[in-house]
């Protein structure tokens, strides 16, 4: 991977166990957009940009990302994982709160492969894809995200993110397809 590029794909809590409250209308939504994030990465491995993986660590605060993978594989929702599963060359940071930014070093790595650019995709649209994208634009990077590569718990507040993210904070919204890396 060139230490410099101008844009990265950053994937939000893909990682997952579902064994949360919220999970049973995440699953569907999960189910309905895992092609789209699964083409995204593609894209982005093929054009070797950055792919960081940016996932909660279960309150597992002694946890591997290898650690935190192979739980959420041998879970009963290992289907959702294993094709977003991060390749050799992907990076993972781990978060404690909704935002990817939220006390974690992610900042500093954008910085070091001098990214300015992210497309995010992952869950949930609501809730971690939107305060990580109002954390993106505070912080001066250009945001865009993968509006079919995002999954939702309510359908409703989940187009009201996106719609909030694109006109106050002037993020770029397009399918995975067609989403400028």
């Amino acid at each position: 991977m060139d230490p410099a590029h101008e844009s990265a794909v950053v994937v939000i809590d893909m990682i997952n166990t579902y064994d949360h409250p919220d999970a049973a209308p995440l699953l569907a939504s999960v189910r309905a957009v895992l092609p789209s994030v699964t083409r995204l990465l593609e894209r982005a491995r093929q054009r070797d940009l950055p792919v960081i993986y940016v996932n909660d660590n279960f309150g597992l605060w002694r946890s591997h990302h290898q650690e935190l993978l192979d739980q959420a594989l041998r879970g009963p929702h290992g289907d959702l994982v294993e094709p977003v599963r991060p390749d050799d060359r992907s990076l993972f940071v781990v978060k404690a709160r909704h935002s990817v930014f939220y006390q974690t070093p992610l900042d500093y790595l954008l910085q070091q492969y001098a990214v300015r650019r992210l497309v995010l995709c992952g869950q949930v649209t609501e809730q971690c894809v939107l305060y990580s994208a109002l954390d993106a634009h505070i912080r001066h990077y250009q945001v865009a995200v993968a509006r079919d590569a995002v999954a939702h718990i309510h359908p409703d507040l989940a187009r009201a993110a996106l719609r909030m993210m694109q006109v106050n904070m002037g993020a770029d919204l397009d399918d995975a397809v067609a989403v400028e890396l």
